[in-house]
């Protein structure tokens, strides 16, 4: 275990769209055993209704805090993490698009995925992003990233 491990971050909230390449490259590092990354993408249905697309908004100076508390935790209880890289989309996405990648860089895979795990999880609980599903009925709803319910629009 090295506790002086520098962590190398890159945070993220845009309208375009999202690069596993570039991810991956800024979360490269010579010490890296692993890097695991995680891709949300948009699905074309939910809870087999069929989604026509969705539409992300965020709180951008909140979601960054929260980005970099998660690289703080990830810090504290993987010091051998050497680099934490989350980046989100907002705006309108389509089925397929990617709507969030993290990733994180481990001199060993086991912490690798752990650590991407926690992010992506924890982001979904703590990060104030929103998304409004559009169904192919013609009907949509806000959802909340987190444990917020459904409402109807």
């Amino acid at each position: 275990m090295n506790l002086l491990t520098v962590l190398k971050t890159s945070f993220q909230i845009t309208l375009a769209p999202l690069s596993i390449d570039r991810v991956h490259q800024e979360a490269s590092h010579p010490g890296n055993g692993a890097v695991v990354v995680m891709s949300g993408t948009v699905r074309d249905n939910t809870n087999g209704r069929p989604v026509d697309y969705l539409e992300y908004q965020a709180y951008e100076p909140m979601a960054l805090k929260v980005f970099a508390d998660i690289a703080r935790q990830i810090q504290q209880r993987w010091p051998d993490a050497n680099s934490v890289v989350i980046h989100h989309r907002i705006g309108k996405l389509r089925i397929g698009e990617i709507s969030v990648l993290v990733a994180v860089g481990t001199p060993h895979r086991a912490e690798g995925f752990a650590a991407c795990q926690f992010a992506i999880d924890t982001l979904k609980h703590n990060a104030p992003i929103w998304k409004k599903e559009y169904w192919r009925d013609g009907t949509s709803a806000w959802v909340s990233l987190g444990a917020c319910e459904l409402s109807s629009a």
